[in-house]
């Protein structure tokens, strides 16, 4: 089919773009210049919605402002992201007729770039809530039902009234069971009453705790999905040392040597600050820590090489500053390269204990250097993961009003 003497006309999402046939031939489009090469109208239908012969008009059912934004990159050769469309629309759009973003500008290639590897870095999947549907009728919709119902109980505090009721008592033993633990450290709680009163109160706590694990695990859709999730196995870490260290007394004995003098034991018994990472299924602060913790890795890395490779620099400087050019009556705070890293990492952080310090001219000098230097190099990648936190958490503060529509909408 040749259309070399005729008007075409694009049709794109109900608004008409005309262009001559020779020209369409030259238009960077490869989807626009494939059409001149159709021999059928069969082939034409393939690389267009559709075709009307007499008119000679195409019509794709395609974004119409977005086409306009590409045909000005046709015009003049720039192209820029539509405003207030999504990036990755845009981006489709552009893969449709035949752009790459490569043809981006330069400052719109970053956005889409960083819009790229936030909708690809997904921590937590989100779980699909249900849709209100009809229920096979009988006993076996009334038990499905049922345990939909404790599943969203157990697993979205803000479900309903009972499961905030719930939330509220699991953070109170958790509050419960982290001053106990502190308080077991004091030289007052030491005595035979006082440790009677600590372990019926953690075996209250616990017994809370590997009931409510149990209970959520047993209404779980998915069990290999339930035992794979980072804060169900933090509730089991939290939990395993006390059964532990209960089995290693009832084989060792109350007063054995090795219950006085286990590290293992104390090691266990530490371990049960874990609890306090059960929070995060209730406050949504945690929840955002931890996923900008996992989604911002190349920039903790990054932040991580910019102060091993300083403080490689800076501690074998210190050292040769301070000690190296006089061993005997130089300083010996920084008598070998690891002693001066010490001073290197308070320094870049402006923590500055005063424990050690430089004496030497050139060593202040050198200390200043490092101390403006740590600033800078902290700064560069903390920015990536300050807006990473302020997007994930707009991110669950969104799903966590959504999940609460979706339950009202399934309990109504």
């Amino acid at each position: 089919m040749k259309f070399s003497s005729r008007l075409c006309t694009l049709n794109v999402g109900g608004r008409r773009f005309s262009f001559a046939a020779e020209l369409m031939q030259r238009l960077p489009l490869s989807r626009l210049s494939r059409l001149q090469r159709c021999g059928s109208e069969s082939e034409l239908l393939e690389l267009c919605d559709d075709y009307d012969r007499d008119s000679n008009e195409f019509f794709f059912d395609r974004h119409a402002e977005a086409f306009s934004f590409i045909m000005l990159y046709v015009q003049h050769g720039t192209l820029r992201l539509l405003p207030h469309m999504c990036e990755l629309s845009f981006y489709n759009e552009m893969l449709y007729w035949g752009l790459d973003s490569a043809d981006l500008q330069l400052c719109c290639q970053r956005r889409l770039d960083s819009r790229m590897s936030e909708s690809f870095n997904h921590i937590f999947p989100e779980e699909v809530l249900p849709r209100p549907r009809e229920e096979p009728r009988g006993t076996k919709g009334a038990w499905r039902r049922w345990l939909d119902t404790v599943r969203r109980t157990f697993e979205e505090p803000t479900s309903s009234l009972l499961a905030q009721v719930l939330a509220s008592v699991s953070m109170l033993f958790v509050v419960i069971s982290m001053v106990m633990l502190c308080a077991s450290t004091l030289p007052d709680w030491k005595s035979a009453e006082a440790l009677d009163q600590h372990r019926i109160i953690e075996a209250v706590c616990i017994g809370w705790f590997t009931a409510e694990c149990i209970v959520r695990f047993l209404v779980s859709r998915d069990k290999c999905e339930f035992v794979r999730r980072p804060l169900n196995v933090i509730d089991l870490l939290a939990i395993t040392p006390y059964y532990v260290s209960v089995a290693v007394t009832m084989l060792t004995g109350e007063n054995s040597t090795l219950q006085r003098a286990g590290v293992t034991l104390r090691v266990l018994r530490i371990m049960r600050i874990f609890w306090l990472i059960k929070l995060a299924r209730h406050f949504v602060g945690l929840q955002t820590l931890g996923l900008t913790l996992r989604r911002c890795h190349r920039q903790m890395v990054t932040l991580l090489v910019f102060i091993g490779v300083a403080m490689a620099i800076f501690s074998a400087l210190a050292q040769l500053l301070e000690h190296g050019l006089d061993p005997e009556a130089g300083n010996q705070d920084y008598a070998s390269i690891p002693a001066a890293c010490w001073w290197v990492i308070i320094s870049m952080t402006t923590v500055g204990y005063g424990d050690m310090f430089p004496v030497t001219v050139a060593g202040r000098v050198l200390g200043g250097v490092c101390v403006v230097s740590g600033i800078v190099l902290l700064a560069l990648p903390i920015t990536f993961i300050y807006h990473s936190f302020i997007q994930i958490y707009s991110e669950l503060t969104l799903r966590a009003a959504r999940r609460r529509r979706t339950a009202a909408e399934f309990t109504d």
